[in-house]
């Protein structure tokens, strides 16, 4: 799968001097307040130590995608010695705290971290580059002194998920009202989904009833779907914006009970949504290469730990609240339909036909010609 995919290198210092200087030239570029310990990373060779803090398991990407994709990447980059360090957070913020502790007292080289709430994780941060540890910001643009960052571009899944939804709606998107979930305000990609939505969305549909959904939680997006059908009623919805295919099957749950057929987007092309897309139930997901963004979190890992420059890796800046200019890699996006489901999933192996064609599914797969 990795040699379909997109790889940023890693540079490779020539001398000693040269490791040397593209320390102190990468912790000066990170705003890192603590040079002189972080400066003892140069000297590093493969057999450094890396922390992987993922921030849930409802979502079904991290255990199966993110983890062993980061974790086989840096294996690869270090022959075989690199000694990694795993946590959860399972969506708590306090536990995800304790777990940057933990890795503190353990001396890693370097955090790739995942937030739970990017805001409430800026404390950690700083206490874990204050002990000489380089972060890298995963997924989510974490608060605090982040040497590094990777994500998907977010504000393009908005816009790829309502320009979905309207494609979906054609001349019905006047005709009724829409219902939007978003995702966790504590979330900073949410706001980022939300806004790239909004922006193709504004104008084009009436929407009805919108929500910020806690934890990201398909149970609370259930809810929040009743709730909705009970204000407007089942004739006036039309389609619903879902930010991710875990809340979309909360919401199409709800639809379902109430006899609504509507088209509903996602988000992570997660095993169920895209059996629900087969199935005609869900209209749409955002396909993101895990392994494209794993590779280069491992890779910004890597370097930072061994002391040597992202410039190679990393060819733009983001800003957060809190950080300027930090070396970032945005990997682009895909929107997932019934049309394209061999040549994304399938294709690039997430996938295999037996996995998304079982009983259930498999005269809409026929239908489809998925083999």
């Amino acid at each position: 799968m990795n040699t379909r995919m997109r790889r940023a290198a890693v540079a490779v210092a020539a001398t000693a001097m040269a490791v040397s200087l593209a320390a102190c030239g990468s912790a000066k570029e990170s705003g890192d307040k603590s040079d002189s310990t972080g400066s003892s990373a140069a000297a590093k060779g493969d057999d450094i130590k890396v922390g992987l803090l993922l921030p849930e398991n409802k979502t079904a990407r991290y255990e199966k995608f993110d983890k062993p994709l980061i974790e086989k990447k840096i294996k690869e980059l270090t022959n075989n010695k690199a000694e990694i360090q795993y946590n959860n957070a399972r969506q708590d913020a306090s536990l995800q705290a304790q777990q940057v502790d933990t890795m503190i007292t353990n001396k890693v080289d370097v955090l790739i971290l995942d937030a739970v709430d990017a805001k409430a994780i800026k404390n950690s941060v700083q206490k874990a580059v204050d002990a000489g540890i380089k972060v890298v910001a995963y997924d989510r643009l974490a608060e605090g002194p982040i040497s590094a960052y990777t994500s998907f571009d977010n504000t393009a899944v908005g816009k790829t998920q309502g320009e979905a939804l309207l494609k979906a709606l054609g001349d019905k998107a006047k005709s009724g009202q829409i219902v939007m979930m978003n995702g966790s305000v504590t979330d900073p990609n949410a706001k980022q989904f939300k806004d790239g939505a909004h922006s193709v969305l504004d104008g084009k549909v009436k929407v009805g009833k919108e929500y910020d959904t806690k934890e990201w939680s398909p149970d609370n997006a259930n809810a929040n779907m009743e709730a909705a059908i009970s204000a407007l009623g089942k004739d006036k919805i039309v389609g619903v914006y879902s930010a991710n295919d875990g809340m979309a099957g909360g919401i199409i749950t709800a639809l379902n009970a109430a006899g609504i057929k509507v088209p509903v987007t996602g988000q992570d092309a997660e095993l169920a949504g895209v059996q629900r897309i087969v199935s005609g139930e869900q209209y749409m997901s955002v396909y993101k290469s895990y392994p494209e963004e794993a590779n280069i979190a491992a890779e910004m890992a890597v370097a930072l730990a061994k002391g040597e420059d992202l410039s190679t890796i990393a060819k733009d800046k983001v800003s957060s609240g809190s950080a300027k200019d930090v070396p970032s890699v945005l990997v682009p996006v895909v929107s997932l339909t019934q049309d394209n489901i061999q040549d994304t999933v399938i294709k690039d192996g997430i996938y295999t036909v037996n996995e998304i064609c079982t009983a259930k599914y498999k005269a809409a797969c026929d239908k489809l010609g998925l083999k």
